[in-house]
């Protein structure tokens, strides 16, 4: 993808993470980052395109200070330095310029307020970035990359940071918000994002103890927030909290308004929701799926959109910068210009986040006549490859066909259910999901990713598209031509790709020669590649699960010493103190020099009289008191403590430098512990499961995974369970 601006920032952070991400004024980053890139032990971890991009946003948060997106095109391509550079990195063709008589002023002025410039130079994009008051970046990620976790990282180190530097530029609200109540179900992964594997353990326990994540909920007219709180992440989709002016009552208004402005109030009045989220301070707007803005809906989602981000700019004691997701960077073949970083679909493919669909993209020549015969060689394709293919935590693999009509797939599932039967599979595979579908259908859909979910032939009607996270879908159909597509076709096509580690299985896609076109089309708009392309990334990486199993192995015993203290029976026998006779009192001495003259010594001070002793009377206790001292001391009863002075002395004082000598006495007489040695055999761990998670089998047989990362050409180094006898091997070592 020809971008220069993200290519310009990716090669500025390579020199800032070289340097060490040092930052003089907020020098904890630096720690994050290092954390967040190797955490201690295995386990989750951010992959490297959520790492580059957690990388890039911070750069432009604090190196580069949050600029808005026009600003930091001018300061990497200065127009009095070079006009055409920064022409090119907009996407402004020398027409376009000359159209405007070659004055950057009138140009700019043209963008964004002559429509019909702006269509015929195909500038729509464009308009959108220079028209926003306020820094928005989008992070372009192709599906699978992990987007969601990646608003999770960013919203946590902000979050550590604005909680290390309280005075600071941070974030200390998020607002989480996607079009469409699938992609709002997605984000609830955000709650499941293990951020001690993002965070160093002292901030992770900080944030931990302050955050907030909030759903919104249908009926709900408020969100449970405090107002002017701090640390809320509140997920929610535009519906919920766009400025709707049909929702304002007349009652709500009437009394703060005259008749003539009642349409005005209805339009500017935000609902309670709004209205709550405007009141965070230091608020972080993140938006998944941000294509929504742009794509086909350029000119009615968006204003949507834009009017809410826009009133929360406004409203908000401070809004400090937008972030969007996509996997789709593009609108009509232009790449949009806020994208500051760009991780691209043979990118994900190669690094082994995404399945592979090299030479499995396969298209046919049918039509609605005998779309029967197209279905049921689909099916007959599928179970011929992925009958006996499985996850490896046992999910069996799956394939979606796609229909355009509920009156397709009602035609078409005899035929389905027909051709299965005679695979000798049961017609109970099948699953229908469409607008009709029963709460028990629906269900079932939302249990495909559990392992003993038993449903393989997915039918679906406007459902299963964007949004949807099924890893265990290894095919994708598109039954019948679609006379529109609007980005469906791509939507589709895309499910089966998302890739769990250790799957060494490619995908497939089955497709008309009309969809093959419609297809080639759209990801050329929205990811900049091509389906020649896609046939020929192959993977260069591939994720593996270690599991370990306990298997029977001669322990590896070493003997050594215990110490133990420990606690002697009780004594019965009374305490007995005896009137210590050696200890004396404190005495003051005196004594007499002079000063004489220095021969042999260094002394010039000599004694002159002898060493008198002052006698003084010592300081007493009373009983009691001295009993009170001892017995909270060694938690004693006060009046076995008190009748022992009061025979010792008689009714005198207990001379206070008695004291230690009586403690003494009744420490030798209390203590009853004794240290006592054994010898015990000790055997070894050979392998500590730190950095493992502790997975239990359908039978409760305990084991550990972990997830690792290795280049498909040392797959051969990789040893497994049953590939050797682990215990001769063991022996022989």
């Amino acid at each position: 993808m020809e971008h220069p601006l993200f290519q310009q920032i990716t090669a500025k952070v390579a020199d800032w993470q070289h340097a060490g991400f040092k930052h003089d004024e907020f020098p904890v980053l630096a720690e994050i980052l290092a954390w967040a890139s190797e955490p201690d032990g295995s386990g989750w971890q951010l992959r490297p395109p959520q790492l580059r991009a957690l990388e890039v946003y911070w750069y432009l948060r604090l190196v580069e200070k949050t600029p808005r997106i026009f600003d930091l095109y001018q300061r990497y391509f200065p127009p009095d330095e070079d006009t055409g550079a920064l022409l090119k990195a907009l996407g402004i063709s020398d027409e376009a310029f000359r159209a405007a008589n070659f004055k950057l002023k009138t140009l700019w002025q043209k963008i964004q307020s002559d429509d019909a410039f702006v269509r015929q130079f195909r500038l729509e994009a464009l308009r959108e970035t220079l028209a926003l008051d306020y820094p928005s970046y989008i992070l372009a990620l192709a599906m699978g990359a992990g987007k969601t976790a990646l608003i999770g990282a960013i919203i946590a180190t902000e979050f550590a940071m604005a909680l290390e530097y309280p005075d600071g530029p941070f974030v200390q609200n998020a607002l989480v918000f996607a079009p469409g109540t699938t992609i709002l179900a997605a984000l609830r992964d955000l709650a499941d994002v293990p951020y001690q594997r993002i965070l160093p353990a002292r901030l992770y326990k900080a944030f931990a103890a302050s955050v907030k994540i909030i759903f919104t909920r249908d009926g709900e007219k408020d969100i449970p927030v405090i107002r002017g709180s701090c640390f809320n992440v509140v997920v929610t989709n535009t519906e919920k909290i766009r400025i709707q002016k049909e929702t304002i009552r007349k009652s709500d208004i009437g009394a703060l308004f005259n008749q003539q402005s009642e349409d005005q109030a209805r339009s500017e009045v935000a609902n309670l929701r709004l209205q709550a989220i405007a009141s965070l301070p230091h608020l972080g707007v993140f938006s998944d799926e941000a294509h929504h803005t742009y794509g086909q809906a350029l000119d009615t989602e968006l204003k949507k959109v834009r009017k809410t981000v826009d009133y929360l700019h406004q409203k908000s004691p401070n809004l400090v910068c937008v972030v969007n997701t996509t996997g789709t960077p593009y609108f009509k073949r232009q790449p949009l210009r806020d994208v500051v970083i760009w991780y691209g679909l043979s990118q994900g493919i190669g690094d082994g986040i995404l399945k592979p669909v090299s030479g499995n993209i396969h298209a046919y020549s049918f039509d609605d006549s005998n779309t029967d015969k197209f279905v049921a060689q689909v099916i007959n394709e599928f179970f011929k490859s992925y009958s006996d293919v499985k996850l490896p935590d046992g999910s069996q693999a799956k394939l979606a066909l796609y229909f355009p009509q509920t009156d397709d797939l009602n035609e078409m599932r005899p035929v389905i259910e027909a051709t299965l039967a005679s695979l000798g599979e049961s017609p109970s595979l099948t699953l229908r999901n469409t607008s009709e579908s029963s709460k028990e259908e629906l269900d079932a859909f939302e249990r495909l990713n559990d392992p003993g979910a038993s449903h393989r032939v997915i039918l679906l009607v406007n459902k299963g598209t964007e949004g949807w996270n099924c890893p265990s879908l290894f095919g994708c159909a598109l039954a019948r031509r679609l006379k529109t597509s609007n980005n469906f076709v791509l939507q589709a096509a895309s499910r089966c790709l998302r890739q769990v580690p250790g799957n060494p299985h490619k995908a497939s896609i089955y497709l008309s020669k009309d969809n093959q076109n419609t297809l080639d089309r759209e990801l050329a708009e929205t990811y900049g590649t091509s389906i020649a392309e896609l046939n020929q990334a192959k993977s260069k990486s591939r994720s593996a699960i270690i599991r370990l199993r306990k298997i029977k192995l001669p322990p590896v015993v070493v003997k050594q010493i215990v110490r133990s203290v420990v606690r002697k029976p009780a004594s019965d026998s009374a305490l007995v103190l005896a009137k210590p006779i050696t200890s004396t009192a404190p005495r003051l001495e005196r004594q007499t020099f002079d000063i004489a003259q220095q021969e042999a010594t260094r002394s010039l001070l000599k004694q002159v009289s002898e060493t008198v002793a002052i006698e003084s009377e010592p300081d007493t206790l009373d009983a009691y008191t001295a009993a009170v001292e001892l017995a909270s001391v060694y938690r004693l009863d006060i009046w076995q403590v008190h009748g022992e002075l009061a025979r010792l002395y008689a009714g005198d004082g207990v001379p206070v430098h008695h004291l230690t000598d009586l403690a003494g006495q009744i420490e030798k007489q209390i203590c009853r512990y004794e240290v006592r040695e054994e010898t015990v055999e000790v055997a070894l761990a050979l392998v500590k499961p730190d950095g493992f998670e502790r997975v239990l089998d359908a039978d409760g047989t305990e084991f550990y995974t972990a997830e690792i990362s290795y280049p498909i050409d040392r797959e051969s180094l990789l040893l497994k369970f049953d590939e050797c006898d682990v215990t001769r091997l063991f022996q022989a070592s």
